[in-house]
């Protein structure tokens, strides 16, 4: 089993850049490192998930962020950048078993997925099941870690209580995960500053924090880094990237 924290494949961290092109030399944004670049729309089409790659090539993100269906196509797209592959697992409801969503964490690591971000079982966190929540969280952190992929725990902080948050934190936190993300941007309000700062207090030793739903701006992101938040996953990365530059 990989270590925890480690990612199959090319980071960011080390990234080898072999393929890229010679017109593609600039230094990537500060920001850029933080953004998991993201299009999860059902109807997306193959020339937006390539205009998709093609920016995060060019901008240098940390992360493209695809329905499962797109995992192998944009494994192509980004190899040789130090993109790292994520994929949606049970998405964006959460209500599988935890052997499915274990299996839908496996088939997308089959197709070159390298993190998976995994929405937990909200109706269990709902009724206070926090035993069934760690069986799905466990389920597909034993899998991803097996194949040597980084999982997100998405935990729609919009239906959960302040103190359901942080404690749905916690029980991910033991449960393995990497990360623990705010919220799908399917459901009620995306990412807040609160909720960021209860994660990162309720997270454990190395488990970090993703922010993502709603967040559209530069200070958007600026909020939510300085609240706690490691990663940004959103569909406006190149504004962001572009807003930041022109603050600096």
């Amino acid at each position: 089993m990989a270590p925890r924290g480690i990612r199959r494949g090319p980071s960011n961290e080390a990234a080898t850049n072999m393929n890229e092109p010679a017109n593609n030399e600039a230094a990537a944004s500060p920001i850029a490192a933080h953004i998991d670049h993201t299009l999860l729309r059902a109807d997306a089409t193959a020339p937006e998930i390539d205009a998709l790659c093609q920016s995060a090539r060019e901008y240098r993100f940390a992360a493209v962020c695809v329905n499962p269906v797109w995992v192998s196509r944009v494994a192509q797209e980004v190899e040789g950048f130090g993109i790292a592959v994520a994929a949606v697992c049970d998405f964006p409801l959460g209500a599988s078993t935890p052997a499915a969503k274990a299996e839908a964490a496996r088939l997308a690591i089959a197709d070159g997925a390298t993190e998976i971000d995994f929405v937990i079982d909200l109706g269990a966190a709902k009724s206070g099941d926090w035993g069934r929540v760690s069986e799905g969280a466990r389920a597909v952190v034993a899998v991803c870690h097996a194949g040597g992929a980084l999982t997100k725990a998405i935990l729609e902080t919009s239906v959960l209580l302040p103190e359901e948050v942080g404690r749905a934190t916690n029980v991910c936190s033991v449960a393995g995960v990497d990360f623990v993300k705010t919220s799908t941007g399917f459901n009620g309000r995306g990412a807040s500053v609160e909720d960021v700062r209860i994660m990162k207090a309720a997270a454990g030793p190395g488990v970090r924090v993703k922010a993502s739903g709603g967040i559209r701006s530069a200070a958007d992101a600026r909020a939510m880094l300085e609240a706690g938040a490691d990663r940004i996953g959103t569909s406006a990365g190149v504004a962001i990237v572009e807003g930041w530059d022109a603050e600096s």
